[in-house]
């Protein structure tokens, strides 16, 4: 009997490869899957799923796992305003561990004796899938033809053609991966430091003029509403202020980082909806949270990011992070209003029953409520000590 292997598969040219080469040159049963997080709708999925059967596979499926990638990854990356390196919203990085933990499953399900990816060796993709397959099926054998064949395009556009596939790949100038919490886009600049990526090369172009206001509503650090409507669905409400910001061009910065396997890496992204919604989050919590709590936050979100970008989803403290996360959640509630314009935004303000500056203690710079000048005089005089003694020893 021939043995199974299940191919991670996203119809793009190194995945429809894969599928054909595994299949006629190898003498497996292949089973392709792909794992949708949001960046696939109804007739992308269905050309791609003509396109796995055209290749001679033995039966392909659509894992739609965008609620999922909601829940365990997305709400803990706005709880811990995750942007690595200040900057980038950990968009793809994130979608591909959860879905190498779909096709693993999937695997499983299907009794198969390997799992395949069409990652390069150059990329972090190659350790976020090889890692998470190993850890959840050990006794799964792991096939990577690109990666261990050192391929380039035009040889698996020839090898496709020469057997019987007339391949509709092109030679496209930027690489594109579009998922629920933003788009990469890589290309000839991305490779150069002094280069940054065209207009052009972003999918989505700027269509809106002018100003305009968007209120996000939170509960408990998840969004709520959005413009007043208010959203249980939280992948679309997600998706609802993407359609919003993106027609501003809102989300676009080249990230500049470290990768797994020791270089730097660039890419380019486009994040309308994390970008807006994580900095709105971010300052609803200013106004709800202590001093203390943000300051952990801070470190435990940059933590959470990192590893979470550098395939560690799976290591045990992920699940404490994401616990100090939920808790942290409790009082972040209200209503943050953005002012939208071409390119760029303004953070208005917050409306919340938790707002820490609403109190009767005090106007900050205006007028103190809770204590006596004297009282003042007293604390300054009695945090100067520590330092004063230090200054005393010469």
């Amino acid at each position: 009997m021939k043995k199974k292997v299940v191919l991670a598969f996203s119809g793009g040219l190194d995945t429809s490869f894969c599928a054909m080469y595994l299949s006629q040159e190898k003498g497996y049963e292949v089973y392709t899957a792909l794992a949708n997080t949001g960046g696939f709708n109804a007739d992308d999925l269905k050309k791609i799923e003509g396109r796995a059967y055209k290749l001679g596979v033995k039966k392909h499926v659509n894992l739609d796992i965008t609620q999922e990638y909601y829940e365990k990854s997305i709400r803990y990356m706005i709880f811990g305003n995750v942007l690595r390196n200040g900057t980038y919203p950990i968009s793809v990085s994130s979608e591909r561990i959860f879905q190498a933990i779909a096709i693993i499953r999937y695997a499983k399900e299907i009794g198969a004796d390997y799992v395949a990816h069409g990652s390069t060796g150059a990329g972090n993709d190659q350790v976020r899938f090889d890692l998470t397959f190993d850890v959840l099926a050990p006794e799964i054998g792991i096939i990577t033809p690109t990666r261990d064949m050192t391929l380039t395009r035009e040889y698996e556009i020839n090898y496709l053609k020469e057997h019987g596939y007339e391949a509709d790949f092109t030679k496209m100038e930027y690489s594109i991966n579009k998922g629920l919490w933003g788009t990469s886009i890589g290309g000839k600049e991305t490779l150069h430091s002094e280069q940054t990526l065209p207009e052009e090369a972003y999918p989505s172009q700027l269509q809106a003029s002018g100003e305009e206001t968007l209120k996000i509503g939170f509960e408990k650090g998840e969004i709520a509403s959005v413009n007043g409507k208010k959203f249980s669905d939280k992948v679309a409400a997600i998706q609802e202020i993407e359609r919003i910001g993106s027609r501003y061009a809102i989300g676009r910065d080249m990230h500049i980082g470290d990768t797994i396997i020791g270089i730097k890496g660039r890419v380019g992204f486009e994040a309308a909806a994390p970008i807006l919604i994580i900095n709105a989050h971010k300052m609803l919590e200013k106004h709800t949270l202590s001093k203390w709590q943000q300051y952990w936050k801070d470190q435990i979100g940059t933590w959470y990011g990192m590893f979470l970008h550098e395939a560690q989803y799976l290591e045990p403290v992920m699940r404490d992070m994401e616990a100090f996360l939920d808790s942290s959640q409790n009082r972040v509630s209200g209503e943050v209003e953005i002012r939208l314009r071409p390119y760029g935004y303004t953070l208005v303000g917050v409306d919340s029953q938790y707002d820490l500056m609403k109190t009767d203690f005090g106007e900050y710079g205006e007028i103190n409520k809770a204590w006596t000048p004297d009282d003042a005089k007293g604390f300054t005089k009695v945090l100067a000590i520590p330092t004063k003694i230090f200054y005393s020893k010469g």
